[in-house]
């Protein structure tokens, strides 16, 4: 039975999970493991669904209302005979058999956040009840992907899992950080209530192919404000930090959470730290050397050192990242051309 790590200590439930479908344990049919992806059309989703349809043993279900995501991220499985993809708003109930749910649904860039937050909320609040109450009565053991925003503008640096926070509770990105703060109150309070089998990812920074190209991230924004000629725009004062994790390395920390035997919240992404500007400096460097580099102003709550302690990903899942920025970023500067059509000079 999973630990609960909630603040930081280990305790058990003592309700046991409810039981999945009876085909989970018949002696003469063996199943293929069930697995639904809410989000699973978006960035990170879809490269989740790229490797879990690699195992033929797993049959993927994609829930997604593109509000971020995109049929195109999926072509390549579409038609597959073990992979469905469901137009669905995780804000209405969903009545699928599974048994598992990577529930990523949720936009992630302030752009696409600030534009719709009350959309935002519901889909942490009611979409994170939505899912659960389909795990409860499936039986499937569920996977939030939470955020490091859940930290706030934090006062610990780097951040532990045992950190609640220093978070704006009305700010322009509270929809966001409170609604993931919200949901894994839900996650918890599902586990110790009814037994749900859960397992809490808080996400770093994130990057690679796919990214939205406008999508307001400093990474995507300057890769494609660098193909373009434009000047990088770093926000003031640009000492601010934060860690970048290459999407395949999160895709394998979120997996092996899934499969492994602890609650969470578990920090996946990647220690190394870099300023604004030295991130600026690195993507000119590696992309266009004559680009220069503007100072705009900052948004308000833009949090000051994002770094996450990943402690317990190593102890507990055997997990570190492997990719390293000036590996990650010629790779996703490749896939940046080919959809803006920039071909190299």
């Amino acid at each position: 039975m999973a630990t609960d790590s909630s603040n930081g200590e280990q305790k058990t439930t003592s309700k046991p999970p409810p039981l999945p479908s009876p085909l989970r344990f018949s002696k003469f049919y063996q199943s293929n493991m069930r697995i639904l992806v809410t989000g699973g059309a978006g960035f990170i989703g879809s490269h989740l669904v790229d490797k879990l349809m690699e195992n033929e043993k797993n049959e993927v279900i994609v829930a997604d209302n593109y509000f971020t995501g995109s049929k195109d991220n999926l072509r390549k499985w579409i038609g597959h005979p073990r992979f469905e993809l469901i137009r669905h708003d995780v804000t209405q109930p969903l009545l699928v058999e599974v048994d598992q749910i990577y529930h990523l649904a949720c936009p992630a860039s302030p752009i696409f956040y600030k534009y719709n937050p009350v959309k935002t909320i519901k889909t942490n609040v009611i979409g994170t009840l939505n899912m659960l109450g389909l795990a409860k009565r499936v039986g499937a053991r569920i996977l939030l992907t939470s955020t490091s925003e859940v930290y706030g503008d934090p006062l610990i640096h780097p951040q532990p899992e045992t950190y609640w926070g220093n978070v704006n509770p009305i700010g322009v990105r509270s929809c966001y950080d409170e609604g993931k703060r919200v949901a894994e109150t839900l996650m918890f309070d599902y586990h110790r209530q009814h037994g749900i089998e859960i397992r809490i990812a808080r996400i770093f920074n994130t990057y690679g192919p796919r990214m939205n190209i406008d999508d307001g991230r400093v990474v995507s924004n300057f890769i494609a404000q660098a193909l373009r000629g434009e000047p990088l725009t770093v926000q003031k004062p640009g000492t601010q930090t934060r860690s970048f994790c290459y999407v395949s390395d999160m895709v394998d920390g979120l997996i092996r959470l899934m499969e492994g035997e602890h609650t969470g919240p578990i920090n996946i992404g990647n220690p190394g730290e870099f300023t604004m500007v030295e991130l600026a400096e690195t993507v000119k460097e590696l992309n266009k050397p004559d680009v220069e580099i503007n100072m705009v102003e900052n948004t308000p709550d833009d949090p000051r050192q994002r770094k996450p302690d990943i402690t317990k990903a190593k102890e507990l899942l055997g997990w570190e990242p492997k990719v390293k920025l000036r590996d990650g970023l010629p790779l996703m500067e490749e896939d940046f051309r080919l959809r803006l059509g920039i071909s190299e000079e």
